[in-house]
């Protein structure tokens, strides 16, 4: 399937795609720091729907914005996109971090990933799955097994990949309780650890863009963003393992019920069957990778992140919206 989708979608795309999530984050920006991270999370929903219906696509949303979290959607299923265009599978988070949004912590974001249609897999009544997240350099050093292997000789055997000291390597887990644990080991093993109470998709793109600051991604998240961070990890060559791990109650006898084999090992290539993908995000609090939105005396200015699978590229986008077009965006004056 890999060769047949190679080469499908028009470059151009990515521009188009970069307009949604600058859209999500503008209007999500005025939500920054005020506490109330549903009423960000709706203004970006509503302004990405917005966007979308713009673009040049026959679009089918796979993974929509927050079943999991009963949050605001682009529902699973939901039909966007002008209609004019190829056929591709959708994957948004208009905002991932709300919470961060919330707080004006680092690291809130816009996301939007595509694929061809019938190429990303859905994650049905799986809420939750173990990650592991590496880049290029590190992509020999991982194997299905490394997932149930001591955190230290995976540290190892990743170190040894980069040609680097394990005390070297630092580990990006999300600060969960059900984490305690898994940072203990890592800390034992003697890599730092590097946090966010939100930011599946952040700590995966981190893991798998070079010279990040970050060599690996570890821990338990969401498989919506499991399947929207495998499409820039594909496109970066980097190599992503995850498991299905039932964290809600009844999840695991869904997920059983469902078919679906806890057991087995899932790759970035299983989650996204397809080389030809495009992944865009746009910053909407100062982060790592990319800074927030910022006002000026006549509109704002984003920093976005567009990646295309067939490539490779990774390009940074900085760009300067007048007052008019902030009134469109966010519905106010």
């Amino acid at each position: 399937m890999d060769e047949r989708h190679a080469g499908g979608l028009d470059p151009s795309l990515g521009l188009a795609l970069v307009r949604v999530t600058e859209s999500a984050a503008l209007a999500a920006a005025r939500w920054i720091g005020r506490g109330q991270k549903a009423a960000g999370d709706g203004a970006a929903v509503d302004a990405m729907r917005r966007a979308l219906a713009h673009v040049a696509i026959d679009g089918v949303v796979v993974i929509g914005e927050g079943e999991k979290d009963e949050a605001p959607m682009l529902f699973n299923g939901e039909i966007v996109g002008s209609g004019r265009g190829p056929a591709v599978d959708i994957a948004v988070d208009p905002i991932e971090g709300t919470s961060l949004l919330a707080q004006s912590r680092p690291d809130a974001i816009a996301v939007i990933a595509v694929a061809p249609r019938g190429t990303m897999w859905s994650p049905g009544p799986a809420f939750y799955m173990s990650k592991l997240v590496v880049g290029a350099e590190a992509r020999e050093a991982i194997e299905p097994g490394s997932l149930t292997l001591p955190v230290a000789k995976t540290l190892a055997a990743i170190a040894e990949a980069k040609r680097t000291a394990v005390e070297a390597l630092t580990v990006y887990v999300l600060d969960k309780p059900r984490h305690a644990a898994l940072i203990t080991e890592i800390l034992a093993a003697g890599a730092r650890v590097v946090s966010r109470t939100e930011g599946d998709v952040m700590g995966a793109l981190l893991a798998a863009t070079p010279r990040s600051g970050v060599d690996v991604l570890m821990g338990t998240g969401g498989t919506p963003e499991g399947v929207i961070a495998a499409t820039a990890v594909r496109a970066l060559g980097g190599t992503m393992l995850v498991r299905l791990a039932p964290q809600k109650p009844g999840e695991r006898e869904a997920v059983l019920a469902s078919g679906v084999d806890l057991d087995r090992v899932l790759t970035e290539r299983d989650l996204v069957r397809s080389a030809d993908v495009l992944f865009a995000a746009t910053g909407v609090t100062d982060g790592v990778l990319m800074r927030g939105v910022r006002y000026t005396a006549s509109g704002a200015i984003t920093d976005s992140i567009l990646i295309r699978g067939t490539t490779g590229t990774r390009r940074r986008l900085e760009a300067e919206h007048r007052s008019e077009k902030l009134k469109r965006v966010t519905e106010t004056d």
